[in-house]
């Protein structure tokens, strides 16, 4: 993904402050040594707590972009837990989740989502009232959450009023803040590529810089006990650095893990270390300048974030979920037990008998470990995040998620999207279709799933038909539903009793069949390696073969206007154009070979809006269809898989960052 720096459209701006941002280069910075203030990146004037846009770093080089506007979804990467309240990472936005009742956590407020970013960790500290004489979570003063963002620095929130959490300030700047700890007013930061960051954050609406240490490796992960610094350095290993003097952290010694440091919890004499490698390691720290590995176990998947309460430790292992490891004999650390869950286990925090585990496209899943030996899902909350496909029908968003349920959101606010309720097919949902209040889904291994969403907030099943191959995408037309089905082609379903669904027809394509248009008897589809085919429908009960195109990638999804058809041919077609007016002899009118992988296009207005998986949103003018031209691009967090226009609005599905709603009213400004 390009990580480059952005400006925003004037039309973001109205209120903010905007301060150039542009960092020196620090490629030649030597590693394992402190870093100063202008090798790391200006700080900007923390914006005042009214103004809750994030703003990307700006440059005068930076060419401007169309606006994204709104956002809901993303992957639940980070979880911070303190009284009633969960802080979840999830996309580039911080949601606080009510957890008072575990089984039912509902969210109750959430930030303004971070352009071009997405949360890494949390670390949430209460600071009781002077004189208050209390310091439990629920006692007067202020609680404030740092965030640590990956590729946009640190972000304070005052989380005070969860319904309202209010921006203090930040440390904005081009590298990866990817973990956060936070003793007494310093708050010491992990980023990537130039290790430990340090900041005074006495005054939170201006964190100022102190001191860095430029560990060899990838700092990850952070724990700070006293004045030392115990960082999960990647490929080097634990890295210990005295901080006492934090303008001049020294690095007291290193231990090498063996894999891919990613977490380190200290808990006593002992360093708990989360190794990528899939393996969980005791060090004895009790000598800061040699420290001496007691035992390890390895765990089935990559440990990837540690938690430790009394003689447990609580691990995340990715796509076999919560480890729980016993070590009261560091030597021999054993797995007690686990809990795979859906997602790629990121991140956990346990707090009493409760263990709150970041799931990725999983979203937050509680678990009861009040025996070790047997944990229990308590509750959860679930994301959409990896959306292939979407539809917009009047004010609601309809997003095919994967393993996730079908989405439906409110969207006729666009700026703040919100869930009205899902479905949670029996299988992978790919592909999305809306005929008034049915919903039909492209459900992979599961067919054609018929949803009833006359009720957003409660849909229900109407019908299904299991069709033979995979689902990969739905249109409907006259009653019919034609299916691309993988490598069973085209199926045609008559939905005109949708509790009893029919095949009337099918046609076996030449590839895999990915998606499906229809317009004036023909069938459009593109079918993987097999390109677009042209199946004459007329007769839906003996479909045949019009004609058929070759194009040089995968043809995953096409847009046909009038006598053009538009293909997304992935990374070796881009976007193709084809001439369909003679359907037996379709011919190339232009091309377009777009920097990512076009995975799904949709038309509207002589230009062209490619899903162009790691490039994200790009914009093509296609007035002239022999000479197709660039007009802009937005580039969200993940890939973006499938795209739909509706007046100035682009909404993209994109594989980990959810439903971006892109302002696309002047593409070229």
């Amino acid at each position: 993904m390009d990580r480059r720096p952005r400006v925003v459209p004037a039309a973001l701006l109205v209120g903010l402050i905007v301060i150039s941002m542009a960092a020196p280069a620090i490629a030649g910075a030597p590693a394992g040594a402190p870093l100063s203030l202008t090798e790391i990146s200006t700080r900007a004037d923390a914006l005042a707590p009214a103004q809750q846009l994030y703003l990307p770093v700006i440059s005068q080089q930076s060419q401007l972009y169309p606006a994204p506007i709104g956002q809901i979804g993303g992957q639940a990467l980070a979880v911070a837990v303190l009284g009633d309240y969960a802080y979840v990472g999830v996309g580039p936005r911080l949601l606080i989740v009510d957890i008072h009742d575990p089984a039912a956590p509902r969210v109750v407020g959430q930030s303004w989502f971070l352009v071009f970013s997405e949360v890494r960790d949390i670390a949430v500290v209460h600071e009781p009232a002077a004189g208050s004489g209390a310091s439990a979570a629920s006692a007067p003063g202020e609680t404030l959450a740092y965030v640590a963002t990956r590729s946009r620095g640190l972000h304070i929130f005052d989380v005070s009023d969860p319904v309202h959490p209010v921006l203090r300030g930040s440390f904005y700047n081009q590298l990866d803040a990817l973990g956060v700890d936070v003793v007494g007013s310093l708050a010491y930061v992990t980023a990537g590529r130039i290790g430990l960051q340090i900041f005074d954050v006495s005054d939170s609406t201006n964190p100022r810089w102190l001191g860095g240490y430029d560990t060899p490796g990838w700092a990850d992960g952070v724990a700070v006990v006293g004045s030392l610094a115990y960082v999960a350095d990647g490929l080097n290993g634990l890295q210990i650095i005295d901080v006492s003097d934090p303008a001049n952290p020294v690095r007291r010694s290193v231990h090498n893990t063996g894999g891919w440091a990613n977490d380190v919890v200290v808990a006593g004499s002992l360093a708990y270390v989360a190794n990528d490698s899939g393996e969980f390691q005791t060090i004895d720290v009790s000598d800061p300048a040699n420290p001496v590995r007691r035992g390890s176990v390895n765990t089935p998947s990559y440990a990837n974030g540690v938690s430790v309460a009394g003689s447990l430790a609580y691990v995340a292992d990715a796509y076999q979920g919560l480890q729980i490891i016993d070590v009261s004999d560091p030597l021999h650390p054993a797995i007690r037990s686990s809990l795979e869950t859906p997602g790629w286990a990121h991140s956990v925090a346990v707090v009493s008998s409760l263990a709150y585990v970041a799931d990725g496209n999983g979203g937050l899943w509680i678990i009861d470990v009040s025996d070790p030996a047997n944990p229990v899902r308590r509750g959860g909350y679930d994301t959409p995040d990896n959306t292939m496909y979407m539809t917009v029908a009047g004010s609601l968003a309809y997003a095919a998620a994967g393993h996730d349920p079908l989405w439906i959101v409110d969207v006729s606010d666009p700026a703040n999207p919100v869930h009205r309720g899902g479905y949670d097919t029996p299988g992978y949902a790919e592909g999305v279709a809306v005929v008034g209040s049915l919903v039909y889904v492209a459900d992979y291994e599961s067919g054609l799933q018929i949803i009833d969403a006359s009720n957003p907030a409660t849909p229900v099943l109407r019908g299904a038909y299991d069709t033979p191959g995979y689902a990969r995408g739905v249109t409907v037309a006259g009653g019919l539903a034609y299916v691309a089905d993988h490598d069973s082609g085209l199926q045609i379903i008559d939905v005109s009793d949708p509790a009893n669904p029919v095949r009337r027809g099918s046609y076996d394509t030449a590839g895999h069949a990915r998606s499906v248009a229809v317009a004036g008897g023909l069938a459009y589809i593109a079918d993987g390696v097999g390109g677009l085919q042209i199946i004459d429908v007329s007769d839906p009960a003996n479909p045949v073969r019009r004609g058929s195109y070759d194009t040089p990638g995968y043809a995953h999804s096409m847009s046909v206007i009038g006598s053009l058809a538009y293909v997304a041919d992935d990374s070796l077609g881009g976007l193709l154009i084809l001439d369909v007016s003679a359907p037996a002899n379709p011919t190339v009118r232009g091309a377009y070979n777009t920097p990512g992988t076009a995975n799904g296009v949709a038309v509207s207005d002589s230009l062209a809006y490619v899903a162009d998986g790691e490039s994200g949103l790009q914009i093509i003018d296609v007035s002239n269809p022999a000479n197709p031209a660039r007009r802009g691009e937005y580039d969200t967090p993940g890939d973006a898989q499938g795209v739909v226009v509706a007046g100035s609005l682009a909404y993209v599905a994109d594989s980990f960052g959810g439903v971006w709603i892109i302002d696309v009213t002047a593409p070229t400004r």
